[in-house]
């Protein structure tokens, strides 16, 4: 069985996500470790981070079923000095509560040139941001998110994801988290087994399953190819139910995060359930 979750609230602490998460029937979880929208947090202390990880142990959750997102205002590819500096600084301050808290995974958008410099330029500077936070840091992989394409984002192709891995030095430590929501509107088709097939085959061929660490489980308000960041309920988007039953029937997706970001989060539980229920059953012998 996949291990299906949301990205939870942690509304009243970190310490409550596995709780949340738990009580959706998740059998994994994301959550931010701190206010996405702002640059700044105040240190997690002792008794938090004792109670994430308790937590954690009493709900079965382990490490490699926990993957923290980063704050919605880094770009590590950002063309100006402030800019890049503001987001390097709060990237590693992230990586480091992940370290904290014993989370392996950190997942994170890789950054937009906001039309200022070449796509080249702005990759080069991504994995250089990335360098900098897996050498101040230790048992954190860096899981790059694959993007919509929406504005002037980067890694919506599957080439950009690989020229970004080839170029950050700590490749070991880094993992690709897919958006079904995003592959879908970033030209990628998923609809039918043979396009769903297709477009996992590009995927292995150009980056490769050795580095899919964790999914993000979202249907598309957006059309195809339409570079636009718009998630659905999951059967209720353009994708279609589908594709989610591929993937709920594929070994490849095993023991891994698959994270719910639909929209109706009271609908959460109901769709782990479904998802679960798409899942074919093995004929018993008599």
């Amino acid at each position: 069985m996949h291990d299906l979750g949301a990205h939870v609230s942690c509304a009243g602490g970190v310490d409550k996500a596995p709780l949340n998460a738990a009580a959706i029937g998740g059998r994994a979880f994301a959550l931010f470790t701190r206010n996405q929208r702002q640059w700044t947090a105040r240190p997690l202390t002792a008794a938090e981070i004792a109670a994430f990880r308790a937590n954690c142990r009493a709900q079965g959750y382990t490490p490699a079923q926990i993957l923290a997102h980063d704050s919605y205002l880094i770009n590590l590819g950002h063309p100006e000095k402030e800019g890049l500096a503001k987001s390097r600084t709060a990237f590693v301050e992230e990586m480091r509560r992940c370290q904290e808290l014993g989370i392996a995974l950190y997942n994170f958008h890789p950054g937009s040139h906001l039309r200022a410099m070449t796509e080249d330029a702005c990759l080069k500077r991504i994995a250089e941001s990335v360098d900098i936070a897996l050498a101040e840091t230790e048992g954190v992989v860096a899981v790059v998110e694959n993007t919509a394409g929406q504005g002037s984002n980067l890694g919506f192709r599957f080439e950009q994801l690989a020229r970004l891995i080839e170029r950050i030095r700590h490749a070991d430590r880094v993992g690709v988290c897919l958006d079904t929501a995003h592959t879908f509107a970033a030209g990628y088709d998923l609809r039918t087994p043979e396009a769903f097939s297709a477009t996992l085959a590009e995927f292995g061929r150009i980056v490769g399953f050795g580095y899919l660490r964790a999914m993000h489980l979202n249907d598309s308000k957006a059309d195809f190819a339409s570079h636009v960041d718009r998630h659905a309920p999951i059967g209720k988007g353009k994708i279609g139910v589908e594709a989610f039953r591929l993937i709920m029937n594929d070994k490849r997706f095993a023991g891994i995060p698959l994270i719910l970001e639909t929209p109706e989060s009271e609908r959460w539980a109901e769709e782990i359930a479904f998802l679960d229920g798409l899942v074919k059953k093995k004929a018993s012998r008599r």
